[in-house]
């Protein structure tokens, strides 16, 4: 037997090793691409969760303002509705 017989009789001996091999590396390439791709959209999602907290945080505010019962009676002035002075009246029913 030659050299050039024995270096292609292993080659053709272990080709599917090679090939199991290869298949192994482009797994783990699509695998390295995937984890990056949603590890960049998971930092996306937590930016814009964060925008909208801050975005609730301010329109709750600006809700706590406008229920204050000054800033109510300020709007409601208009029309012609004040707030009462005194303790409301209790109404008793007699049976």
């Amino acid at each position: 037997m030659a050299l050039g017989d024995l270096s292609a009789s292993l080659i053709l001996k272990n080709l599917p090793f090679v090939f199991f091999l290869s298949f192994l590396t482009v797994i783990y390439i699509a695998n390295s691409h995937y984890s990056e791709k949603k590890v960049r959209q998971i930092q996306t999602l937590q930016k814009e969760v964060k925008e909208l907290r801050w975005h609730y945080m301010a329109l709750k505010a600006e809700l706590m303002f406008n229920s204050k019962e000054s800033e109510i009676a300020k709007r409601v002035a208009p029309l012609g509705l004040h707030p009462r002075k005194g303790k409301p009246k209790k109404i008793k029913i007699k049976k």
